[in-house]
């Protein structure tokens, strides 16, 4: 059985594409942890560090990028 990616979603409260893009992997049965930065304000500096600077930001091994992005949460889902 091949092991699913690791996908991290970083999102804030009230941001209309972070809940876009958790509803768009919940409803293709995409795995993913959920960290946000109003809860977990730590993670600020980290994204920050990475040349982040709006969210949602997705993060697996292999990708990483920030907003709504159906045809990056496509691959995915595959």
């Amino acid at each position: 059985m091949i092991e699913m990616a690791k996908v991290t979603v970083y999102s804030k409260n009230n941001c209309m594409q972070c809940k876009m893009t958790k509803r768009f992997l919940t409803e293709h049965n995409v795995d993913f942890v959920e960290h946000n930065i109003n809860e977990s304000p730590q993670y600020i500096d980290y994204l920050k560090d990475r040349g982040f600077q709006s969210l949602p930001v997705i993060e697996t091994e292999d990708v990483k990028f920030s907003g709504f992005r159906p045809d990056k949460l496509q691959q995915l889902a595959i």
